[in-house]
């Protein structure tokens, strides 16, 4: 009959899952409002070759709901870039130390300002490692592992998800409130113009009336 796992084992295992789970990371999450013609230009430090530098935007409003960005590392090279993009979602690995630049492009736009939520995170993944314990077995922390690992990617693409509905949502009320205010000024152009045609109306008939009148006097 095997032995039953003792509280501390079970502790330590639970420290291995929240290793896996909060990595080392150093990030930035924002939302700026990008003008027309405006170039802004956001920077991310990656202390030692080979970290993980993760990059994701969403533009949330205004225009075509697209914007041009271009990733450049310490020594000018271009890492990403594209243009007319809605979102993206990139990682890559810095292989130089230094001061990394994101910088998002409205040039397309003549007065469409563009809302742009967008984050950085600079990862390092050390591997946590158990103390040797007597109550607990190798193949039960490999067993372990892999299921922190799993939950782990889980947890990452629930959180993707939640961001890709979070940004349509924002699209769809940004494109039923423009919608909104088209139906509103149609509305009152339309009645303007009736009221304006019954009137322009009234004044040629009446005008009518005042001619025939005098020529028969």
């Amino acid at each position: 009959m095997g032995k039953s796992t003792s509280p501390l084992s079970l502790f330590l295992l639970l420290i291995l899952c929240l290793f896996t789970f909060f990595r080392t990371s150093e990030g930035t999450s924002l939302t700026y409002n990008v003008a027309a013609h405006e170039r802004a230009c956001f920077y991310s430090w990656a202390d030692k070759p080979g970290e993980k530098v993760a990059f994701y935007f969403a533009v949330q409003s205004g225009g075509s709901f697209d914007i041009d960005y271009v990733v450049t590392d310490p020594r000018n090279k271009v890492i990403l870039n594209g243009e007319r993009e809605r979102q993206g979602d990139f990682i890559f690995t810095a292989n130089y130390v230094g001061e990394y630049s994101f910088c998002f492009a409205n040039d397309m736009s003549t007065f469409a300002e563009k809302l742009v939520d967008f984050e950085i995170s600079v990862e390092n993944e050390p591997r946590a490692e158990l103390p040797p314990s007597k109550g607990i077995q190798p193949e039960h922390t490999s067993s372990m592992e892999e299921s922190c690992l799993r939950l782990g990617s889980s947890l990452s693409t629930i959180s993707r998800t939640q961001k890709y509905f979070r940004t349509r949502e924002n699209r769809n009320f940004s494109t039923v409130k423009s919608t909104e205010n088209r139906i509103f000024w149609f509305a009152l152009i339309e009645s303007m113009l009736i009221v304006g045609m019954a009137a322009v109306q009234v004044f040629v008939v009446k005008t009518f009336f005042n001619t025939t009148k005098k020529g028969h006097v």
